[in-house]
């Protein structure tokens, strides 16, 4: 995990917090001993399930369904808005729910149909541990939500409608009257960028500290919401599974635990973060599908060579049943993955966000797999391919190209965007941050990038590439060189069918689109300028900013 948090820690402000973030604040961690806490403790008021943690937090779980029905920590409430609980996705429904103590853990379960939930208490802490074992299609659990009374949190950044009243797209982008944007969608970070997310007034502070995703789908790169704050009140999300711009299948099982912590303001502790939290205390609790460390087994790799090492790599493992994910070290591209449960995996080595290695691996329960050097042939980077010119880097992603940073935090519409139109030459040293990161059928489809040709690269026919992240409603490039040659619509590739581009998401699929000029198409004028006319084909898709759209890794013209 890597970042820093986006925002201080000072009075109602919240903060997107990182593993960076981790050391300061030793809050809500895990006991290392077994005493119990004075208080520590529950019983039964009729209606709920009321567990005192012997801290500062006490809890209150429906009987009826498994709703998380009071959150009180130092005596103020901050469960609810709306009249809704806190709960697996929007509420199951009548549940079994049942409750048992063992030493210094207090463990609620709930059932429903095949789906089965968790809430823990450990003696002594401000947490709830939390797990979901969602075993297959017959429940809908796509998210946990904890919802947040109006009021005790404010704030106005990205993921935040409050003060944005007026709808621009599907009832949930907004503008404000200043002409940003806001959506609970806007959370800019990718998966491996987070650790916990919440908010802080700057004496409590509100979190959820988010599972490893082993469950979860996408992978290391995925987007999707996190948080919302709206006039009713504030929503923090664990995600189940998150269907919009999805590039994989749902995976059933336990996932968790994910936890809810309350803290004196600062950041969750270390010892939460996914990768360092240790549950040995859940072992012998019988929660379903809970596999302990013993029962897991580790990736490791000596080292990465044809690394660029201007660009992080990141290796994941993804099977039918789980994912992983961690960074290459910089130095010899070393890595080391643990708590994978056992099975078949491909292991994919990811050059920023593009797939440049693959092979599979299996791991065994409690054995270590380990790979000797990964050498990635020169041929696996498009970036070693020889180019004339090269508008961005291939990375798998639209960075450094123009609205690109922008567009994982607001819609292309935001007054902050600049112009979405606007052509390219080749030479003038902003090629990549002249270009846009998107292009849509309705808004700047047909961009020209201008170039220069010397006589020898005029007299041969060249291969010119468009790589794409990801598409909207089918849209793919098709180009047109000097007004004279035009190639066939290309056949659109697998992608996602949901919005993409207009809820802060370019994480599709990579596909790198090739078009073989001939040399006829060229001009013989070598003091003239080229003209590449690029356009989105597509009959799919609506107008403006929901027209096909596609969003560009890189485009170049091979030598």
């Amino acid at each position: 995990m890597s970042g820093s948090p986006n925002g201080s820690l000072g009075r109602r402000t919240f903060v997107l917090g990182t593993a960076a973030a981790a050391g300061s604040a030793a809050l809500a961690g895990p006991l290392a001993g077994t005493a119990s806490a004075a208080g520590f403790g529950w019983s039964d008021d009729g209606s709920n399930y009321v567990v005192d943690t012997g801290a500062s937090l006490v809890f209150k779980v429906s009987k009826t369904n498994g709703d998380l029905t009071s959150l009180v920590y130092k005596g103020t409430e901050y469960q609810g808005y709306g009249g809704k609980n806190s709960h697996v996705e929007s509420g199951l429904g009548t549940s079994t729910v049942g409750i048992a103590q063992s030493g210094t853990t207090i463990l609620i379960s709930v059932t429903y149909g095949t789906l089965k939930h968790y809430y823990a208490a450990r003696s002594g802490e401000n947490n709830v541990y939390v797990w979901t074992n969602k075993a297959d299609s017959s429940v809908t659990a796509t998210r946990y939500i904890v919802r947040v009374k109006a009021g005790l949190f404010l704030n106005d950044e990205p993921d935040s409608y409050t003060y944005a009243p007026t709808v621009i797209e599907s009832a949930d982008v907004f503008a404000k009257s200043d002409g940003q944007t806001r959506a609970k969608h806007y959370s800019k970070l990718r998966v491996m960028d987070y650790s916990y997310i919440g908010w802080t007034t700057g004496s409590v502070g509100l979190w959820i500290v988010r599972s490893n995703h082993e469950k979860a789908s996408g992978g290391p790169f995925y987007r999707s919401l996190l948080r919302h704050q709206s006039t009713d009140g504030g929503g923090l999300y664990e995600i189940l599974y998150y269907g919009e711009n999805q590039t994989e299948s749902e995976r059933f099982g336990l996932q968790g635990p994910y936890v809810i912590a309350f803290t004196d303001g600062g950041a969750p502790s270390s010892s939460l973060y996914p990768g360092t939290l240790t549950t040995s205390w859940a072992d012998s609790l019988g929660i379903s599908g809970y596999v302990s460390a013993s029962g897991r087994g580790r990736v490791a790799g000596v080292g990465i060579t044809g690394r660029n090492t201007a660009y992080a790599y990141t290796v994941g493992l993804a099977g039918s049943a789980a994912q992983y994910w961690g960074s290459a070290r910089s130095s010899d591209g070393y890595f080391s993955i643990a708590g994978v449960l056992p099975g078949s995996y491909t292991l994919t080595v990811f050059k920023g966000e593009l797939a440049v290695y693959t092979t599979s691996v299996t791991v065994t329960a409690g054995g270590t797999t380990t790979l000797n050097t990964i050498a990635i042939p020169s041929s696996n980077d498009p970036s070693n391919a020889s180019a004339i010119w090269r508008i961005g880097d291939w990375t798998g992603s639209p960075s450094g190209f123009k609205n690109a940073d922008l567009m994982t935090y607001a819609h292309p519409s935001d007054v902050r965007a600049a112009a979405w139109t606007g052509n390219v030459v080749i030479g003038s040293g902003t090629e990549t941050s002249a270009f846009p990161c998107y292009l849509w059928k309705d808004v700047n489809s047909g961009i020209i990038v201008y170039f220069k040709l010397t006589a020898a690269q005029a007299a041969a026919a060249h291969t010119l590439r468009i790589g794409v992240t990801t598409a909207y409603a089918n849209g793919r490039p098709q180009v047109v060189v000097n007004d004279t040659w035009t190639s066939a619509v290309p056949s659109p590739p697998t992608q996602p069918s949901t919005r993409s581009l207009t809820v802060g998401s370019y994480r599709g699929n990579n596909y790198t689109f090739t078009y073989s000029v001939p040399a006829s198409a060229w001009l013989t004028d070598t003091s003239a300028y080229n003209t590449l006319r690029i356009y989105v084909a597509s009959g799919s898709g609506t107008t403006s900013y929901l027209s096909a759209g596609t969003s560009v890794d890189a485009i170049d013209l091979l030598a």
